[in-house]
C-alpha cells in the first residue's frame, strides 16, 4: 500500500481545521482556579486536588486456534483514591469527618469537583459518589522556616461522574473565548 503522507491518528487534525478556516481553537483551561463541594457546603479552600482519574481493568481470553494475538476486553472501571490539600486552619471539617469515620461513624458523601474560570464561574466539573475518608495526613513542622502547614484527605469513592452539563459549559466558554 502506498503511503500518502498523512500521520497516523488524529493529533493534526485540530491544526489543520484551524489553518484551513482561519478559525483560532480555544485555549486549554488553566488549572489552578477550582473549588470543591462536598454535600452541597464548599469545606474550605484547598490548594490542591489529585487523583482524578479512573482506569479500566482489562482481561486477557486466548481463544482456541488464534495464536496471533490475546483479545483484551474490558472490565470494571476503578477511580483512583481522590486527595484534597489545604492549608492548616481553624475550621476541622476535614479532620471530623475522618476521625468520625475512624470510630465507626460511617458517613459517605458525595461532591463535586468544579474548574474555574478567571471571572470564578463554573467552566467544567466532575462529580464524586459515596466518597469515605481513608488518610488524613497533617504538617509537618519545621523550626528552620515559615512554611504554611498543610493537611490533606484521601477519599475512596465509587465512581466519578463528568455531567453532560458540565461539558455542555466547558463547549460553550471555549466558543465565547474564541469569539471575544
Amino acid at each position: 500500500m502506498m503511503s500518502t503522507g498523512i500521520p497516523l491518528g488524529l493529533s493534526w487534525a485540530p491544526a489543520a481545521v484551524g489553518n484551513w478556516t482561519g478559525l483560532r481553537l480555544p485555549d486549554p483551561f488553566p488549572t489552578f482556579n477550582f473549588a470543591v463541594e462536598v454535600e452541597g457546603l464548599l469545606l474550605a479552600g484547598f490548594n490542591e486536588v489529585s487523583g482524578l482519574e479512573s482506569q479500566i481493568e482489562m482481561e486477557s481470553y486466548r481463544e482456541g486456534g488464534v495464536n496471533g494475538f490475546v483479545h483484551q476486553l474490558p472490565g470494571a472501571a476503578t477511580p483512583a483514591h481522590l486527595v484534597l490539600r489545604q492549608g492548616l486552619s481553624p475550621l476541622s471539617g476535614l479532620w471530623g469527618w475522618y476521625d468520625n469515620t475512624a470510630r465507626g461513624v460511617i458517613q459517605r458523601r458525595s461532591g463535586t469537583i468544579v474548574l474555574l474560570d478567571r471571572w470564578q464561574i463554573p467552566v467544567m466539573w466532575w462529580n464524586f459518589r459515596n466518597a469515605l475518608p481513608v488518610r488524613w495526613t497533617g504538617p509537618t513542622f519545621s523550626a528552620s522556616g515559615d512554611d504554611v502547614g498543610f493537611e490533606s484527605l484521601e477519599l475512596v469513592h465509587e465512581g466519578l461522574t463528568k455531567p453532560l452539563l458540565g461539558q455542555a459549559a466547558a463547549l460553550a466558554h471555549g466558543v465565547a473565548g474564541m469569539v471575544g
